[in-house]
Formats: C-alpha cells, structure tokens, sequence
C-alpha cells in the first residue's frame, strides 16, 4: 500500500503478506535496498506520521468527504455527458480519452493527448494511463496497445474545495465539448523501459 494516498503522508507505504516465504525474501531485498525492517529506509519522523495518517485516513467524516468530493466531480461531468470509468472511487476519476476523442488513433496516444489539453488549456496535471504508459513492442516492432485509454485525475487530499474540483469539471467540459480540435502525438523519442516517464512527443499535424 502506498501510504502517500490512504495515510496521508507524502513518503513510504507498506508491503503486506501472508506467506512466510515470501516475507523473509522481502526482507533481505529491503535490507539490501532499502534499510532494515522495523523502518524500511524512512525517518522516525515519516513512520510517525505514516502511523498518524493511517488512524486519520479511517476517520469515518474524513472518507465520507473525500469520497463525496470525487462522487460530485463525476456527478458533474456525467451531466455533461462527459465519458469516465464508473463508478467514481476515493482516489482519482478515470477519463475514458478513447470515448472522447475517438478520432485519434491508438498509435496517436489519445490519452496522452487529453493529458496536453487538460493542461495547456486549464493548468491541470493529470496522467495517461494507456498505450504510452502500458504499450508492449511486438517482436515484428508492432505495437500492442491496453485495452483502455485513460486520464487519471488523482485527487489530492485535503488540498481542493468544491469550488477547486468546479473548476476542474468545467474545464473538463469545455475541453470536451471542443475535443475534435485536439491533435494526437507521435513518439519523437523513448526509453526501452517504462518510457512514459521521459517519452519525447509532439503533435500530429
């Protein structure tokens, strides 16, 4: 688990089993990686407050309001007939980019161009979570593209007021309703792994 979501803190998470096997492997991993078991690499500091976070995230008032601020978020763009993945979870809300913008090819990463939109036009940060992200090389050089194209809209907590996230739902809209002006990308350069974190793009046409 990742406690930078659920606990509320901004370092570490936490890695539950029930196979002994498997923790002792884990354990000489982290030892040899990370820092021993009983700290893993963090402060005292930051496994105090991952401690603190952890009792504050099952806050019964606490997860009522954050689940109803991404529930009104989708509840918005669904009144706009904006596509995204339901239902609406506590975390993020899930874009369907390859419904709004079925006129970019998968090779053209509809997602990604979403994710350039949302930002140049409104100033928001969010991810793809498509075929730049999860697209394998075929052995013929092929590309083979995920089932999905998705923009993730990842809510931080405690950060944004309902008035933030109307803002957010707006430009959501506005982009939407004028999406057949956005332009897909072509890969100018990538990694041979996880090559969306430093991928080269630019626009098609």
């Amino acid at each position: 688990m990742s406690a930078k979501k659920d606990a509320l803190v901004n370092i570490g998470g936490f890695l539950a089993l029930n196979d002994e096997g498997w923790m002792d492997k884990a354990k000489n991993l982290l030892i040899l990686l990370e820092g021993y078991p009983t700290y893993g690499g963090l402060a005292g500091r930051d496994l105090e407050a991952v401690a603190r976070g952890l009792e504050e995230g099952l806050d019964e008032d606490y997860l009522a309001y954050r689940v109803g601020q991404v529930r009104a978020l989708g509840e918005r763009l669904d009144r706009a007939g904006v596509p995204f993945v339901k239902p609406t979870g506590g975390h993020a809300l899930f874009l369907n980019a390859g419904a709004i913008l079925p006129q970019i090819p998968r090779e053209n990463f509809p997602a990604q161009a979403l994710v350039v939109a949302l930002y140049r036009e409104a100033g928001i940060r969010a991810v793809e979570i498509g075929g730049l992200m999860f697209g394998e090389k075929e052995a013929d050089g092929s590309e083979k593209y995920p089932a999905l194209e998705l923009v993730r809209l990842a809510i931080p907590r405690r950060v944004y007021t309902s008035l933030h996230l109307t803002y957010v739902a707006d430009a959501v809209i506005e982009i939407f309703r004028n999406r057949e002006k956005i332009k897909g990308l072509r890969l100018v350069h990538e990694a041979a792994l996880l090559r969306h974190f430093t991928a080269q793009l630019e626009e098609v046409g």
